[in-house]
């Protein structure tokens, strides 16, 4: 990769309109965990996103398209993100950050029209539409933060959809001198096939690194790494309700997949585990034992191996939802400085609790625990700033 030229700041762009005050700022965004969902199945979980904590942020081209109907004609009212997810289709150039993809048609400025369409149908802030950001494409990189520095509209949020591979010892480096020439809100999501963070060791410790050195940086598009993020300073985070939403296919691969062919049932978050597994397979494991049973918002009070077939997606996704806002009152009652404690603890038991249950269960093999999961348990702690000292860069405040 070429070093980064990092130039001088520019002043705003004269004329710079500014926030219509019927737009929630950026600023509503400081802490929450939103619940990050495709348009088609937004329906099956948008009754639980907390008001205060939470929010919802559609993915697709027809997010969109459903923002507004959500606002309009459902009365939506919380907070309301409408990701148009170019990055899924196209790849970042440094003449085109902000790829055309489809059938559309631009006559203007990508990031102009963008922005204008997002808060035009509701959306609480915008997010830009930039493409997807290789590993070692520095000059895509560079030529899509300076286009939103010179921007300069505090309703935008600059999604930085990049691979993996940018998290590495010397890429992030590059990253996170980028990324600071933004003065802004940055969302960034990680490209990978399955778990990203999983891909190598250095990739959890890399991330808490970069949200500790740029300020007013989000997680989207994540799992696990929501919390994770959130305890180490991001500015706020969204935990996809699917697989294909937790992490980003770099175009234009196909997306890979565990198993054979297409699932047969849902993907159920067990607890205790911290982690997805099909509906299918569990009842499977625990066909001759007790199986887990969940007293969510969602379930009330239901076994964890009843999940076993495609007609399950609903209320999984229900029960997937709940179980999350539960886990974020409960990161929202546990001290600042205590936090980051807090999710190391929660991890390692989770880690624990694997072979307890595969022992319970009588199947050593079950049951693996997540590679990235093993590593937020790993983490060392940040260490204690004084009780004077200035906030740290990514403390999770956002610019006014």
């Amino acid at each position: 990769m070429t070093a980064p030229r990092i130039p001088r700041q520019r002043p705003a762009a004269a004329g710079r309109r500014s926030p219509a005050a019927a737009v929630r700022p950026v600023a509503d965004l400081g802490g929450r965990l939103l619940l990050q969902s495709s348009p088609r199945r937004v329906g099956w979980i948008r009754e639980h996103p907390d008001p205060v904590r939470s929010g919802l942020v559609l993915s697709g081209p027809e997010a969109l398209k459903k923002a507004q109907r959500l606002r309009l004609e459902d009365g939506y009212t919380g907070l309301l993100l409408a990701d148009p997810a170019v990055y899924e289709q196209a790849a970042a150039t440094e003449d085109e950050p902000f790829p055309a993809v489809g059938d559309q048609l631009s006559f203007g400025d990508p990031l102009e029209e963008s922005v204008a369409d997002q808060l035009g149908k509701g959306a609480s802030a915008a997010l830009t539409p930039t493409g997807y950001i290789h590993a070692e494409e520095s000059d895509a990189l560079i030529a899509a933060a300076r286009r939103v520095r010179d921007f300069n509209d505090p309703r935008v949020i600059f999604a930085v959809p990049v691979d993996v591979g940018w998290l590495r010892d010397d890429p992030v480096k590059q990253l996170i001198a980028v990324l600071n020439l933004v003065p802004g809100t940055k969302a960034l999501m990680l490209g990978g096939q399955m778990d990203p963070l999983g891909h190598f060791p250095a990739a959890v410790a890399n991330l808490v690194r970069l949200l500790d050195e740029v300020p007013h940086t989000a997680l989207l598009r994540t799992d696990l790494a929501a919390f994770g993020a959130l305890v180490h300073g991001a500015a706020f985070t969204a935990f996809g309700t699917t697989s294909g939403l937790r992490h980003i296919v770099p175009p234009p691969q196909p997306a890979a997949t565990s198993g054979k062919g297409f699932a047969d049932s849902p993907h159920v978050l067990v607890p205790e585990l911290m982690a997805f597994f099909l509906g299918s397979k569990i009842a499977r494991r625990f066909a001759a034992a007790p199986a887990p049973v969940c007293r969510c918002a969602a379930c009330g009070e239901r076994a964890l191996d009843t999940f076993a077939d495609l007609e399950e997606q609903q209320p999984a996704a229900a029960h997937n939802a709940a179980v999350l806002m539960e886990w974020g009152r409960v990161l929202d009652a546990v001290d600042a400085s205590a936090r980051a404690a807090w999710w190391q603890r929660r991890c390692q038991q989770a880690a624990d609790r694997y072979e307890q249950v595969n022992s319970a269960i009588d199947q050593p093999k079950a049951f693996t625990a997540p590679a990235q999961l093993t590593r937020w348990a790993k983490l060392p702690l940040p260490r204690p700033r004084p009780a004077d000292a200035p906030p740290a860069p990514g403390d999770g405040s956002l610019p006014q």
